[in-house]
């Protein structure tokens, strides 16, 4: 079995309720807002601050300014914020099996061997329905409110790990959760895990 799995996800793409319900089909942690909770303690900074910094950015040339001018004054707060999202991402895997949900887990466990790296997408006009029944209305138009995040959640993964987010390459299983659906979705990753090599 797959001792580690790490799901990445489109915003709306149900990647979230799949970690979760897959964790608790397998009878394994799922980790989720509890590495928030772990780092806000560590770092010191607020919940809602971490839950922006730590798994989003802003891509843009003044970012990439302020990124630049790091190197002279020191680590940036999203940097400290890396580094001890890191540590406790490391120390959760040795736990045990668990599903880790987001937090460039994947990217953060790629040495281990016992981790199953899965991408969960969906088509944009399934995800936009989707984050209106779950996150409710808002001012933004849903479409726009998925691309601006999907965008943050990129540029975020790209600055810290150097490789392209979302690219089917760099994981193990991607799954369209519009298609197939999110009971499906837990079933087979569920199988896919419990395959013995």
């Amino acid at each position: 079995m797959k001792k580690i799995i790490t799901i990445s996800r489109e915003f709306g793409g149900g990647g979230r309720t799949i970690g979760k319900r897959l964790a608790e089909e397998l009878g394994v942690p799922c980790y989720d807002s509890e590495i928030i909770e772990k780092v806000a303690i560590e770092s010191g900074f607020a919940e809602e601050y971490i839950k922006d910094k730590g798994e989003y950015t802003y891509p843009s040339l003044l970012m990439g300014l302020l990124m630049s001018r790091s190197l002279y004054t020191g680590p940036s707060n999203e940097d400290k914020i890396w580094l001890i999202q890191c540590k406790i991402i490391k120390e959760l895997a040795e736990k045990g099996p668990c599903v880790i949900v987001g937090r460039c887990a994947d990217y953060i466990l790629r040495e281990r061997d016992d981790v199953m790296k899965v991408f969960i997408h969906a088509d944009i006009k399934a995800r936009a329905k989707r984050i209106v029944e779950v996150y409710g209305e808002t001012d933004e138009d849903p479409i726009k409110r998925l691309r601006d995040k999907d965008k943050r959640r990129a540029a975020y993964y790209t600055q810290y790990t150097d490789i392209v987010w979302g690219a089917s390459r760099n994981y193990d299983v991607c799954l369209d959760s519009s298609v197939i659906g999110i009971d499906r979705c837990v079933s087979v990753l569920k199988e896919i895990a419990l395959e013995t090599e």
